[in-house]
């Protein structure tokens, strides 16, 4: 599409954030997209205006576009097989095409190497709209809130996860969730506490709640995407309006439990000793509350 170097390169770009800065509206892509579609044209990708990749001031490292392109140009073969492994995270978006939220560096080196298509995953993040349907299906008054990839998931062996689901479910969900989360969100249902599951990562809204749904696991709400650079000013807004919906909000981690109340600054921290398994830990304290209410 643009073989050439740095100086064109850095001539496009700027091209492409004055085009689409402060005009771009993400927009949901249907499951044939996000399913089927697997690589796409380049001329279809478009930079992230407010990503620091294009921010004057920080700007593309060269030298990591470089060694993406050494490692493309070496081996066709190996570039092929990289993309698969590792796609150009992106979002549809009006008015049209689609915009990159992980992967600007390898973008960028196969427009530079002259490269028509690259391997890419398109992805549904948490939207206002989405959270305002959430908050219209919530029923209760208090919710609990948790870190998608460092407590609901087992990621890296430290804890203990839940037995894996059966093939062939077990190859398109690869994440599982961590010992005892099923049990102590249904405790958490019953007592009258809202879920809502956080992540920074570029999860689609769409594949999480399936996820849970193959666990039995039931939410109110979840947030994907909440840390990208585009959405900084948005996810605060975001977390405002889920805020101001609850009158209490209880935050769960490994170590910890805080209690807060959107009224009087009111708040209680609960430590885990870790003698117990996690969630029965968690299960004790909400069952604490409840006496003390």
């Amino acid at each position: 599409m643009m073989a050439g170097g740095n100086t064109r390169f850095q001539e496009f770009l700027a091209q492409e954030v004055k085009k689409y800065k402060g005009i771009y509206v993400p927009v949901k892509a249907g499951l044939l997209k996000r399913v089927f579609l697997r690589e796409m044209p380049l001329k279809k990708i478009h930079p992230n205006p407010d990503d620091e990749f294009c921010a004057p001031e920080v700007g593309p490292n060269n030298e990591i576009i470089s060694r993406y392109m050494q490692v493309f140009a070496d081996n066709h073969l190996h570039h092929m097989k990289h993309y698969c492994e590792d796609p150009v995270l992106i979002e549809k978006i009006r008015p049209g095409g689609y915009m990159i939220l992980n992967g600007h560096h390898r973008w960028a080196a196969a427009l530079r190497l002259g490269y028509k298509r690259i391997a890419t995953r398109t992805v549904n993040l948490t939207g206002e709209m989405d959270v305002k349907l959430m908050l219209q299906n919530s029923v209760h008054d208090r919710r609990a809130t948790l870190d998608l990839d460092e407590v609901v998931f087992a990621k890296d062996g430290s804890v203990s996860p839940e037995k894996a689901l059966a093939f062939p479910l077990n190859k398109l969900y690869k994440e599982r969730l961590r010992l005892g989360v099923p049990a102590l969100f249904r405790l958490l249902n019953r007592e009258g506490w809202d879920v809502w599951v956080y992540t920074a990562e570029y999860y689609s809204l769409e594949y999480i709640k399936r996820l849970f749904r193959k666990y039995h696991v039931q939410v109110t709400g979840v947030v994907t995407g909440a840390a990208r650079k585009a959405g900084k000013g948005s996810a605060a807004g975001l977390e405002k309006l889920v805020r101001g919906r609850y009158q209490s909000t209880l935050h769960i981690d490994s170590e910890t439990v805080l209690l807060t109340r959107s009224t009087g600054g009111e708040f209680r921290e609960f430590r885990l000793p870790g003698e117990n398994v996690w969630s029965a830990e968690v299960m004790d304290i909400v069952g604490r509350l409840k006496r003390d209410e």
